[in-house]
């Protein structure tokens, strides 16, 4: 058992998992933001961005789906593996897959971004569009029986937040005394490795999560005290839409998690526009998810602190972005300070 309570997510474990992926994804930087505009939250330098979104893949799924395969031996072979996903989860099983000579098949709705989806099969997966995501989790596994894949699950599964939670370790190794750490959330996979990793190695930290005003399923999980098996979904940051959660990863984030926060679809925009107008990085709205936070819910709390934040994503494509972008330019967010 952990300090947190969770099997399979002591440090001993992450660290591993951090050794066994490590031929297969990318340390990211952390970048030390000196004088960020932030409302004068930050004025000694101590809020630190972690660069995932230069993750192979664009964002930090690449660390789970290669800690799945790495871990399965049933998966490698004529077997495969399978996936549903909104995209970014997607993408990286397909990356993982073709690492790794493993098929795959991976489920999306039809409405996921052409991007993303031109972007799996470049890595050879097969695409499968669904009309309704919440039903698709049914659909994977009927899939996964019928064509003996293994089920590779985005948020649920130990593996995957094994794979996460070595993002964690490389800021706590790299950082000392954190105060706070704030995560966007979907399903909660990546603030419950996150977490795990960061709370055996600072016991003191605050993990905060972030969620869209119209996805935030976490959040009701956490307050009603069980996941939520249906999730109503309404956000600009697809990838945070976790449509429904699970048992496992919802225990890991009900002892890891101290608070959340929630923002809305024009803060996200703003805080895109924010981020490339001052850093020039473009991000997808997940990505900015927690400047957003910092910015406006979070705005106050953290004066003084010792701050990462993971800017987790980026597969964008450039006309969606450029839209999302003016949006946050009408906002006029990046002005404020």
């Amino acid at each position: 058992m952990t300090k947190t309570g969770i099997p399979n997510l002591s440090l001993y474990e992450l660290t591993s998992a951090s050794k066994r992926i490590r031929d297969y994804v990318d340390k990211t930087p952390l970048f030390c933001w000196q004088k960020p505009p932030i409302r004068g939250q930050f004025a000694n330098g101590n809020l630190y961005l972690k660069l995932e979104f230069l993750q192979r893949t664009g964002s930090f799924k690449a660390r789970g789906a290669i800690n799945n395969i790495l871990t399965k031996p049933a998966a490698q072979g004529s077997q495969g593996v399978t996936t549903v996903s909104a995209g970014n989860h997607a993408i990286a099983v397909a990356y993982a897959a073709k690492a790794l000579n493993v098929p795959a098949k991976v489920l999306m709705h039809k409405t996921a971004s052409p991007f993303r989806i031109e972007k799996c099969k470049a890595y050879g997966a097969e695409v499968l569009l669904v009309d309704d995501i919440n039903k698709a989790f049914a659909l994977l596994e009927e899939i996964a029986a019928n064509e003996n894949r293994m089920i590779i699950h985005p948020f649920d599964s130990i593996r995957t937040l094994q794979g996460t939670g070595t993002l964690g370790l490389e800021i706590g190794e790299e950082l000392t005394d954190l105060d706070a750490v704030v995560v966007a959330v979907g399903g909660g996979g990546l603030i419950g490795g996150v977490g795990s990793a960061l709370k055996q190695m600072y016991p003191s930290i605050k993990v905060i999560g972030v969620e869209p005003t119209g996805a935030d399923g976490l959040t009701q999980s956490l307050s009603q005290g069980k996941p939520l098996e249906n999730v109503t979904v309404n956000t600009i940051a697809d990838s945070m839409g976790a449509p429904l959660h699970c048992e496992r990863s919802f225990k890991v984030c009900q002892q890891v998690i101290d608070q959340m926060v929630l923002v809305k679809d024009d803060e996200m925009c703003d805080a895109m526009a924010f981020v490339y107008d001052n850093l020039k990085f473009a991000l997808e709205p997940a990505g900015a998810a927690v400047v957003a936070a910092i910015n406006g819910p979070l705005c106050g709390q953290l004066i003084g602190k010792k701050v990462a934040a993971i800017l987790c994503g980026s597969n964008i494509d450039e006309q969606a972005w450029a839209t999302l972008l003016a949006r946050g330019r009408q906002n006029g967010f990046r002005h404020r300070t």
